[in-house]
This record gives C-alpha cells, sequence and structure tokens, in this order.
C-alpha cells in the first residue's frame, strides 16, 4: 500500500463526497419545491437521494487512507452499481431531449420554477422554458461521475488488498 494509492483513495473519497451532496442537495431542494406544490414525489429521485445519503455517509467513513478503507472495495462496486442504475433512471426520465422533454416541462421546469403558484398563466411548454434545466442537467452529470468515482476506487481498493495480500503471504514462507 503505497503513498501514491493512499493519495489517490482519498482524492477519490472527497470527489465521491462532493457528488453525492451535489446530487443531494439539488434533489432535495426540488422535492422539497414538490412538496410545497403539494405533488407527488418521484420514486427515482428519492431511490437517488437514498443512495447519495449512502454515498455521503460511506465516503466521511472511509475518508482516512488506513488499509480497511481499502477493504471496502465491494462497497465500492456496489455503489457503483447503485449510482449507475439511479444515472440510467433519471436519464430515461428525459432521453436525449434533456430539457425539451414533455416530462421536464411537466414535472422538473413546472415544480423547480414555481409555476404550480400561478398555473393559470402557463399556455404551453414555452412559458415553463428552461426553469431548473442547469440544476437537472448538473444531477444527471455528478450521477454519472459519481458512479465512475466509486469504480475507480473499488478497482483501487481490490489491487491494493491483492497485492497487500500477496505481500503478506509471502513474508510468512
Amino acid at each position: 500500500m503505497g503513498a501514491f494509492s493512499r493519495v489517490v483513495l482519498v482524492l477519490l473519497r472527497v470527489w465521491e463526497l462532493i457528488c453525492s451532496v451535489i446530487v443531494l442537495g439539488i434533489l432535495g431542494r426540488f422535492l422539497h419545491l414538490a412538496d410545497m406544490a403539494g405533488a407527488l414525489k418521484d420514486s427515482r429521485m428519492i431511490y437517488t437521494i437514498v443512495i447519495a445519503s449512502i454515498s455521503a455517509i460511506y465516503s466521511i467513513l472511509f475518508i482516512l487512507p488506513f488499509i480497511y478503507a481499502f477493504l471496502g472495495f465491494p462497497v465500492d462496486l456496489l455503489l457503483f452499481v447503485a449510482w449507475l442504475v439511479a444515472f440510467c433512471l433519471l436519464i430515461t426520465r428525459t432521453g436525449t431531449a434533456t430539457c425539451s422533454s414533455t416530462w421536464y416541462w411537466n414535472y422538473w421546469g413546472f415544480y423547480w420554477g414555481g409555476w404550480w403558484g400561478n398555473p393559470w398563466r402557463i399556455t404551453g411548454p414555452g412559458d415553463i422554458g428552461y426553469a431548473g434545466c442547469s440544476s437537472w442537467r448538473t444531477v444527471l452529470a455528478f450521477s454519472f461521475m459519481a458512479s465512475i468515482a466509486f469504480l475507480i476506487s473499488g478497482i483501487l481498493g481490490a489491487i491494493v488488498v491483492y497485492r497487500h495480500y500477496h505481500e503478506k503471504k509471502d513474508r510468512h514462507r
């Protein structure tokens, strides 16, 4: 377990924490707005909030570069899969249309822009415009980046544990 792998692991954990907190904050704000409007909560967003919460706690607990942090590589790989599922669930809401999709105008943009407070002013999607578009794209981007960060830390952890195990085994011969 060299210094390079320790530094890389700490940087990955910090990045995982940053990605998780950004997604958690934006989706938490959106669900608050939807709650104020009395709207149904999207189960895909709730799933993503749960994964982001678990990831943030895990990243904080395993940020120190000791061997136990590397032993968490199976959880890293599990969180990689969970984040990838979250990303895929979110991206299928809008597809390639992103901020031009019907779902975006009727749900995200409608509640993010506060249009639920004055619904009589809306005559079509053009009225909503792109309210919260950058936030939606940020959620998608950081969900994907979180999944990749957990994949890399899982692979790094597996390599370090494998090498540590074989070095220890060779010393006892």
